[in-house]
């Protein structure tokens, strides 16, 4: 029998760039906020995490601080993955060596595989490293996207454990839940879709949202969790403006700018990645102050 990683809202945490690199400090601070506001689980080099401008060495370096600065409060989850097989094997391994409680690993971008390609890419690190893996499905991101039975075939590796379901169409996270059960523990990757996913039997979210408003995302897990959906609808509604405000731009450009509005020195964005517009900004403003940020 496999066991969820974690239950209710995981945070992918953003890294706080500095000209230097990462500000482990201000990193620091941060997971002390996620901790303080009934955060389950970080999800550290993920796409919020801006993994793909890290070098190697600071792959490693930040998944150590992490594991760290958690000190055991919180499940630690590393981003992995790419286009590259063997390379996304590497940071398996340096995560399980860290101590992280599993990996996240996304579906490969530009070598276009196929269904069986997908299966054996997951099989082959699942296979060679002793970690829980969630599997992502981010189609917008990768220009790929895992099938429902793809995600059948790989729910038998006693190692993959779960799916970020990310794509934002429901009826596939309800096939994948219909086809899997608890071979397959399903997350919300997208905000806007937790509770009608929640409401499918997933276990939570891998939330942008919570980097600024963590409590009010612990909170929402918490009530569909306990099958409070009009609870859940209700408490979602407040916060519908400011989640969809926050992918006024590609993620994580305008949840950076919300930390600096909020005094959370979230750090510099790395190129290609650029600052929000003015236009957007005052959009993102507009939305934190309707739910009582203090901005």
């Amino acid at each position: 029998m496999k066991t969820p990683v974690f239950k209710g809202s995981c945070t992918a945490i953003v890294t706080p760039f500095d000209e230097h690199g990462v500000d482990y400090s201000r990193l620091r601070k941060n997971l002390d906020f996620q901790y303080e506001s009934g955060t389950a689980a970080i999800v550290v080099c993920g796409t919020t995490g801006e993994n793909a401008t890290l070098s190697n060495d600071e792959h490693q370096e930040l998944v150590r601080a992490a594991i760290r600065s958690a000190a055991g409060r919180m499940k630690v989850i590393v981003g992995i993955g790419g286009n590259n097989t063997l390379t996304a094997l590497k940071k398996a391994e340096s995560a399980r060596a860290a101590g992280a409680d599993a990996v996240l690993m996304v579906t490969p971008y530009y070598n276009k595989s196929t269904q069986k390609g997908l299966i054996e890419h997951f099989q082959y690190v699942a296979d060679r490293v002793e970690i829980p893996m969630i599997l992502y499905n981010v189609p917008s991101r990768t220009g790929i996207g895992l099938r429902a039975e793809t995600c059948q075939a790989l729910s038998e590796h006693p190692n993959i454990v779960g799916i970020k379901e990310a794509s934002g169409d429901i009826a596939l996270g309800a096939r994948i839940r219909s086809l899997c059960g608890d071979d397959l523990f399903i997350w919300s990757g997208n905000d806007d879709c937790t509770v009608p996913l929640m409401s499918l039997g997933a276990l939570g979210v891998i939330s942008v949202a919570s980097n600024i408003v963590p409590a009010a995302i612990a909170k929402l897990c918490s009530l569909c969790l306990e099958g409070d959906y009009d609870g859940a609808t209700e408490l979602y509604a407040k916060y519908a403006a400011l989640i969809s405000a926050l992918f006024i731009e590609t993620n994580p450009i305008p949840v950076k700018a919300a930390m600096q509005l909020l005094g959370m020195d979230s750090g510099l964005l790395r190129l290609p990645l650029v600052e929000i517009s003015k236009e957007n900004k005052s959009t993102l403003l507009a939305a934190m102050r309707d739910v009582g940020l203090h901005v």
